[in-house]
């Protein structure tokens, strides 16, 4: 499992470089690759110049205390995942990501060594997808650390893919795995808890690389793209699993004015999720569903596409789009259990992630 530590034993005041002589800092290790970026930091605004391509934006924000907890969460992990969960809606418009700006809310108890991590984690993310990071801002926060990035991408007119194109009889597919992400938060805090309890505890983490690195370092899926081209495919309908498959079905759904049927025997699950689950007591079809966080590609593909899919191992052929407006789990008994949406909503959940 490739994990990052944090190795910065300094404690610089960012007081000594102030608001512009930090970003100068940090940005310095960030040169321009993209011929679409025209001009990066620096100045008022960045410059893009996308050729007449449709350009794709995306923002999201990660609140210290809601979207992570740093008694977990090393800053350079930290740091790569906020660049990830954007790209990720990126890939799920069939959009190539070429840009990112990154702004910080930080509190007076990060040292420059800490913005130093986060940014480590940051520049990994842009070197891995090939991105340019073209501007953003910081400013002081008196609760704690808050990260927003915006990503921009571009795609021809007729690349992109919406929630609202499923047709009835669409195959519901998702790409890789799902449910490490959440089972792996779930081991977070049962060690912190552990630990918060007996400090002279250490963490148990050996036994858990896959679903702790589902959660710390998630990767955003742009091979989708190259592997649905490669078969000739354009899918009809696409999300990123960020709130749990479940959620992101009754979007595709709802956006699409269609039914769906998901089959609980098709659902991928990596052994290690399955095993964790089993260590918990907790249902794996229930994590596999609501958990969120695992940043696969949840799509629909016309029906003729099947024998195309079927045996491809990094895509799962998972339920169809019905023409009415149910929306539901089917058992392995045959059941059908109404889907609801479970996953993550930060104005609901009262737990950190």
């Amino acid at each position: 499992m490739e994990m990052f530590e944090d190795k910065n034993p300094k404690r610089t005041p960012i007081s000594e470089l102030g608001e512009f002589g930090l970003i100068d800092h940090l940005v310095k290790a960030f040169p321009l690759k993209n011929s679409s970026s025209i001009l990066g930091p620096g100045d008022d605004a960045a410059v893009i110049d996308f050729n007449g391509k449709s350009t794709v934006v995306t923002t999201d924000m990660l609140v210290e205390g809601i979207h992570f907890n740093l008694s977990y969460v090393p800053l350079k992990h930290l740091g790569y995942k906020s660049v990830i969960v954007n790209l990720s809606d990126l890939y799920a418009m069939n959009a190539l990501p070429q840009q990112i700006t990154v702004s910080l809310a930080l509190s007076n108890r990060f040292p420059i060594e800490a913005v130093e991590e986060i940014y480590a984690g940051i520049q990994l993310a842009c070197e891995k997808y090939g991105v340019d990071l073209i501007g953003g801002d910081t400013t002081s926060s008196t609760s704690g650390l808050v990260i927003s990035i915006t990503a921009i991408g571009s795609a021809n007119q007729d690349e992109i893919v919406k929630r609202s194109g499923a047709k009835a009889n669409d195959l519901i597919v998702v790409s890789g795995d799902i449910g490490g992400a959440y089972i792996g938060l779930q081991v977070l805090e049962r060690e912190q808890a552990v630990f918060e309890a007996n400090p002279n505890t250490q963490p148990d983490l050996a036994a858990y690389p896959y679903v702790l690195e589902r959660q710390l370092k998630p990767e955003a899926r742009k091979d989708v793209r190259g592997i649905l081209e490669g078969l000739d495919i354009k899918p009809s309908s696409m999300i990123d699993i960020s709130d749990g498959l479940s959620s992101e079905m009754i979007h595709i759904s709802k956006a699409s004015n269609l039914g769906c049927k998901i089959f609980e025997d098709k659902l991928p699950l990596d052994p290690e999720v399955i095993r964790v689950c089993e260590e918990f007591n907790v249902d794996h079809t229930t994590m596999a569903i609501n958990g969120g966080e695992d940043y696969e590609l949840l799509f629909t593909v016309p029906l003729e596409a099947h024998d195309k899919i079927k045996d491809n191992p990094s895509l799962t052929l998972i339920g169809h789009m019905t023409e009415s407006d149910g929306m539901f789990l089917v058992t392995r008994d045959g059941a059908e259990v109404p889907l609801t949406a479970k996953g993550w909503d930060p104005f609901l959940n009262k737990d950190a992630d």
